[in-house]
């Protein structure tokens, strides 16, 4: 196995490394004066079983490139088998014709992958699931929902759980552990907070919102009783991040005692951060599918909880054939 890390979350591809106890691949990734991305691996990777970790996240396009012509370099290369380690998908809610003459962005995405050489796919918490029917080659897409899960046992120090390997803020709520809800923020969302729900078995509540345009939503009502109990939202991608500050204040008005967020995909465009941070959010907790800037970093109540464990056991899966879906429990 070898490991070839872009540039977009170069930490998170550090950590998985370290976790599969192999270096990354010798390769440079850089730009010509005009922009222009150039690749070049130097060491061999013929007849190998190649995982190119990147996210293509902001800037979308460019990240996107610099896969695309990883990809083509491996192919050149001759590697035996190239699998696309992306943990954050761009282009993931461009899924659907969302009007007359609008692209299926994702679908060309998935096409220009499997052209540049991508022999299988690797991400995490797919925006739709349908996604997965969009290559024709294997697509694995993991959960977050295992390593939420353990971060809130952790944090609520149940008896009987192993203590979490990393620092993290404690979950006081009022009541104890049964008096936890776990929040969907809209109804496309309910199928991802039930699997936390009965997860850690406890109470499901929905926000049912009303989204006028692209990137502002009005939250309408709160389905299912809140009050006295400590919220937690959950969600796959936190971007402007009006959705989840709305939500929290819904749930606020209707009693909740405090509100938190658990989502997979920090993409946090524009003013997310400082939004969030006057919000009635008492802490958002995020993955590294995204690397954290600066702004996040020095937020008092967004925290990042990795995924490197997680995908190193899927990619050393993935390399052995043996079952990746283990991971999910």
């Amino acid at each position: 196995m070898k490991i070839v890390a872009c540039n977009s979350n170069l930490p998170l591809a550090e950590k998985v490394a370290a976790e599969l106890g192999l270096p990354l691949c010798n390769a440079t990734v850089r730009r010509f004066a005009d922009m222009e991305i150039f690749v070049e691996i130097h060491e061999n990777v013929r007849g190998e079983d190649v995982f190119v970790i990147q996210s293509t996240c902001s800037p979308t396009n460019d990240n996107l490139m610099e896969l695309l012509i990883m990809l083509d370099a491996l192919r050149r290369g001759s590697a035996r088998r190239i699998t696309a380690v992306m943990p954050y998908f761009g282009y993931a809610r461009q899924d659907r014709k969302s009007g007359p003459r609008t692209p299926i962005s994702a679908k060309l995405v998935a096409n220009i992958l499997v052209e540049a050489g991508a022999n299988r796919v690797l991400t995490m918490d797919l925006h739709a699931m349908q996604i997965q029917g969009f290559f024709d080659i294997p697509v694995d897409n993991l959960y977050a929902a295992p390593l939420f899960t353990r971060d809130i046992r952790g944090r609520m120090k149940l008896d009987g759980e192993p203590p979490l390997p990393y620092d993290a803020p404690p979950m006081d709520i009022p009541g104890g552990p049964h008096n936890l809800m776990i929040v969907s923020p809209d109804v496309g969302g309910v199928v991802r907070a039930r699997q936390l729900a009965q997860r850690l078995n406890v109470d499901l509540a929905i926000i049912d919102k009303r989204r006028e345009r692209a990137g502002v939503s009005e939250v309408m009502n709160v389905i299912g009783d809140v009050r006295g109990r400590y919220c937690v939202l959950v969600d796959d991608i936190v971007d402007s991040g009006g959705s989840l500050c709305n939500a929290a204040e819904a749930l606020m008005k209707h009693g909740a005692v405090a509100v938190e967020a658990y989502v997979t995909h920090g993409v946090l465009t524009g003013s997310a951060v400082s939004r969030i941070g006057q919000s009635p959010l008492g802490m958002l907790t995020l993955t590294d599918s995204i690397k954290a800037t600066e702004a996040v970093k020095d937020s008092a109540n967004i925290r990042q909880i990795s995924t490197a464990a997680l995908i190193s056991r899927a990619m050393q899966a993935i390399s052995d054939e043996s079952s990746v879906s283990s991971l999910f429990d």
